[in-house]
């Protein structure tokens, strides 16, 4: 990760970009996230989504700082100089994670390091990778093309980067109070909740907001409150469906399945854009049928694995 940040304050031609931070960044992102987040869950059962939460808040207060020292750093000393900034704070964050990290359960050597797609067999488990497919689909198209909406209505720079602050702001509890919610009214019906909420945020909210900057910051932080469940409850989501000493693999195996929808889901929002010569509602509506679309496959899920009566906790 720290090699990836540094190469990217060198790199002056595109495909410099792309490999320092695209392919190295995004190798060490996911390489950095998902055993986290798996050795986590080791230590808890009932208590589980709200230790993930918990862990899940530093994404949103890294989402916040490093904007933030990109925005104020960088007219002063430089982009490349900026982006070094982070890159020291990663050294020492990184290194800390290193030494506290721990797991409690052995590593299962006979089952090797390699994505397990057999798994997909248990239908508890492939329903739930479907379930957290779409939500992952979903998310990155909001939190991406939120800044660009703004310039598009003619907000200032400033404050159209600024709104991805706003969004990670809102992050911050959005991790956190649904795990604590989560473990007592079930991580699956909470799932249900966030998904159509994000839906109805998007689809009356950013459709409906037009120029209104105003309505546009609510509608950044809002989401990313009850958008903050997609990260750090999906993969709890997950543990529910196996074992515990298979959680890790489990984890990795449907984080890279989901991959590919956060890989396409983007490039087909801008599409969608391109198409409707710039204009977003269109490029909104397809965010917002995809929170839907998730909040019904997790209510299947939810029905597949543990019943279908609403008094469940699941």
């Amino acid at each position: 990760m720290v090699i990836g940040l540094i190469c990217f304050s060198f790199s002056e031609e595109y495909y410099q970009i792309f490999l320092s931070f695209s392919v190295l960044g995004g190798l060490s992102a996911c390489t950095l996230f998902t055993p986290a987040v798996s050795a986590v869950g080791h230590w808890f059962n009932v208590r589980r989504g709200y230790a993930t939460g918990i862990a899940c808040t530093a994404g949103g207060i890294g989402g916040v700082v490093f904007p933030l020292i990109i925005l104020f750093a960088a007219p002063k000393i430089g982009f490349p100089w900026a982006i070094r900034i982070i890159a020291l704070l990663c050294v020492v964050m990184c290194t800390l994670a290193c030494l506290l990290l721990k797991t409690r359960l052995p590593a299962n050597l006979n089952s090797g390091a390699m994505v397990d797609f057999r798994a997909l067999k248990d239908p508890h488990y492939a329903v739930t990778t479907v379930a957290v497919f779409l939500v992952e689909f979903a998310v990155f198209i909001p939190i991406t093309y939120i800044a660009s909406y703004a310039i598009h209505i003619g907000v200032g720079d400033t404050i159209s980067y600024l709104l991805i602050a706003f969004l990670n702001l809102g992050a911050i509890p959005g991790r956190f109070l649904p795990g604590l919610i989560a473990d007592r009214l079930g991580r699956f019906n909470v799932m249900v909740l966030t998904s159509f909420v994000c839906a109805i945020l998007t689809l009356a909210l950013w459709l409906k907001s037009g120029d209104n900057l105003a309505a546009i910051i609510c509608y950044a932080v809002l989401f990313g409150f009850w958008s903050g469940a997609a990260i750090s409850l999906t993969p709890v989501c997950i543990s529910q469906v196996c074992a515990t000493q298979d959680y890790g693999k489990r984890n990795g195996t449907t984080f890279t399945i989901v991959s590919i929808g956060t890989l396409t889901g983007i490039p087909i929002a801008g599409a969608i854009q391109q198409r409707d010569g710039g204009e977003y509602d269109d490029l909104i509506i397809f965010g917002g049928v995809l929170y839907l679309s998730a909040a019904i496959a997790f209510a299947i899920a939810r029905g597949v694995c543990r019943g279908w009566s609403l008094k469940t906790i699941f």
